[in-house]
């Protein structure tokens, strides 16, 4: 097989056999399939499509490509979630240590930030000493006596994967539903599950900003993950405003931390959050409904159990043992933190997420090529939340930039993408609907 003719096939809207997928793949991984030609086919794949046992062999040949994990020996359910991405979406790190505190299990394979979104090993990144690509037996090691990680890929995870995810942010192609699917299950099925639940983001600040896009994506995902054997759900969540009240990677993590200590966490992430916690108890059969799931999940809040396995994990990767006592002594600053206010005072009725996401990348707290530095104490914290009113005491956000010039383009950049109406608008629900 030629590789330019499997890629001209797909150009020309044809349909892969699996051979040709798997054959396509496994050059990838060796790489005798450049990476121009890999970018060439997830251009075509964007424009034309894939039908169900494409995307299936194409998930398939990706989850193969190296290593897939098996969990026989643990004495609970291995439960993941995986987030469509969004902007302040930092859900996965409450997530992982609350169901391990309920008595699940989280080997969690996370990603860096693809376009406007940020990425969970991003943020982990901001945590001193914290590894991020761990080796296999340290990865297992971890899950099973703490019971949550939260890594990336490492290089016989789901490599071919790693390669095409890189090609995807740079090149215009991140929001393909097959890619998306593939992407998002070779790196889950990988990882052993026996349980799966997808947070489809909808709306401005998402890949998949209409809600049958959304449910389009949610349904490929639920088909392939079901069809390979994990029990998968999705919830679609809305994504017209910034999820919590930071975005940027060592903010996130610093909210996140909070939110584990119960001091006043945002209703919003709150209830996201719980929700597809409990949405993991009840098809892992740790919860028989959504009542008793709610219980469990908010007593290990309570106790401080889901804090504990937090920090636990932090340190057995690597990070410092205090620090989820005083995260601040740790997390890198900058040298600017300064709110920006409105124009006008009056309500917050909408904003531009997709340009919020993007500033974060002004603020080089996100990436324009695959190997580029992030500053990972840049950012936004207070942010104001639809609903809210902003005047001359409440800014729409703090800014935290490393000079007066970031500074000002940020401030900018806010006041242009957040409305301001005298008029409070009505609310709108975090969650839309579910699909099993």
């Amino acid at each position: 097989m030629l590789p330019q003719e499997i890629i001209r096939k797909k150009r020309n809207g044809q349909r892969l056999d699996k051979a040709e997928i798997d054959f396509f793949i496994k050059g990838v991984t060796s790489g005798k399939i450049v990476d121009a030609q890999a970018a060439a086919l997830t251009m075509a794949v964007f424009l034309n499509g894939m039908d169900t046992e494409e995307t299936a062999a194409l998930t398939m040949a990706m989850r193969d490509s190296g290593d897939v994990l098996h969990w026989s020996d643990l004495n609970g359910p291995v439960v993941d979630k995986h987030s469509s991405g969004g902007v302040g979406d930092k859900v996965s790190l409450m997530l992982a240590p609350l169901l391990a505190a309920c008595g699940a299990y989280v080997p969690m394979i996370s990603g860096r930030g693809l376009g406007h979104t940020g990425g969970t090993l991003d943020k982990f990144d901001s945590i001193p000493g914290y590894q991020t690509a761990p080796s296999n037996e340290l990865f297992r090691k971890v899950v099973q006596e703490i019971g949550c990680a939260i890594i990336g890929q490492t290089g016989n995870l789901a490599p071919a994967d790693k390669k095409i995810y890189a090609l995807r942010d740079v090149c215009g192609t991140v929001e393909s539903v097959e890619l998306i699917t593939a992407s998002i299950l070779s790196k889950k099925l990988a990882a052993g599950l026996d349980c799966l639940v997808m947070d489809l983001k909808c709306g401005n600040g998402a890949f998949m900003e209409d809600l049958e896009s959304g449910r389009r994506l949610a349904r490929s995902i639920v088909n392939v993950a079901n069809a390979a054997g994990t029990k998968t759900r999705a919830v679609l969540t809305d994504m017209n405003q910034v999820l919590g009240r930071t975005v940027g990677n060592a903010l996130e993590v610093a909210e996140a931390v909070s939110f584990l200590k119960g001091e006043n966490p945002d209703p919003r992430l709150f209830r996201i959050t719980m929700e597809l916690c409990a949405e993991l108890l009840i098809i892992s059969r740790l919860a028989p409904n959504p009542e008793a799931a709610a219980q469990m999940l908010q007593q290990a809040l309570d106790s401080g159990r889901a804090l504990e396995k937090f920090a636990a994990m932090v340190n057995a990767l690597g990070g410092p043992a205090d620090f989820c006592d005083k995260p601040e002594k740790y997390l890198p600053h900058t040298a600017i933190v300064r709110p920006v206010y409105a124009s006008e005072p009056g309500y917050v009725s909408a904003m531009n997420t997709r340009g919020i996401g993007l500033s974060i990348i002004e603020l080089k707290g996100g990436r324009t090529t695959p190997q580029q530095k992030l500053d990972y104490a840049t950012g936004y914290s207070n942010f104001c939340q639809i609903g809210e009113y902003a005047d001359n005491q409440r800014p729409l956000a703090v800014v935290h930039a490393q000079n007066e010039e970031q500074y000002e383009r940020a401030a900018a950049t806010l006041q242009k993408l957040i409305r301001i109406d005298a008029e409070k608008p009505k609310p709108t629900p975090e969650i839309i609907e579910k699909i099993s």
